[in-house]
């Protein structure tokens, strides 16, 4: 069989919320899971946990749809990781924030603060020949946004990447 007719796996990206000790080389072991088994992680946010001494970790990744049992499974052995949950954006708020510098003359910020206004954006900076908007939502609102603003000349754009957490009393 040619290589060319030979199936692809299929790959799936998927939104892990890892609870873990705060130590150093945490985040090195558990990028490294990643790593071995042939992963992209695409985002990743570290942050302080409820309670001291801890961290939440969300890592949106893309791997083999047949690899992700085993991605949680040796997540959740790591010394440091107290627990390791996949969550899908049904079960989970999921939110980012954006950062977008535009460059735009008097003529067209009209327009940008009308792009802006729908998507419930904020001016952070405005000069007579650029300005900044922070926008936060579900990461397909945000690509909806930069979309929009495209046509104008994006200078630089920062994302946080994804920020999640679970429906309901259910611990993340």
């Amino acid at each position: 069989m040619s290589s060319q007719m030979r199936e692809k796996p299929c790959r799936t990206v998927r939104n892990l919320s890892i609870y873990v000790a705060n130590r150093p080389g945490a985040l090195a072991r558990i990028a490294q899971t990643f790593s071995r088994r042939g992963f992209n992680i695409d985002s990743l946010v570290v942050s302080a946990g409820a309670t001291p001494g801890f961290s939440r970790m969300t890592i949106t990744a893309e791997g083999d749809e047949a690899g992700w049992d085993q991605i949680i499974a040796q997540c959740s052995k790591l010394v440091d990781v107290v627990a390791c949950r996949c969550h899908e954006d049904e079960d989970a708020v999921v939110r980012e924030l954006a950062l977008v510098k535009i460059r735009c003359d008097l003529a067209a910020r009209t327009e940008v603060l009308q792009i802006a206004d729908h998507f419930r954006a904020k001016t952070m900076d405005l000069t007579e020949t650029s300005m900044i908007l922070q926008a936060t939502g579900s990461p397909s609102k945000l690509d909806a946004m930069v979309g929009l603003l495209r046509k104008f000349e994006i200078v630089e754009l920062v994302r946080t990447g994804k920020v999640l957490m679970a429906r309901g009393e259910e611990a993340t």
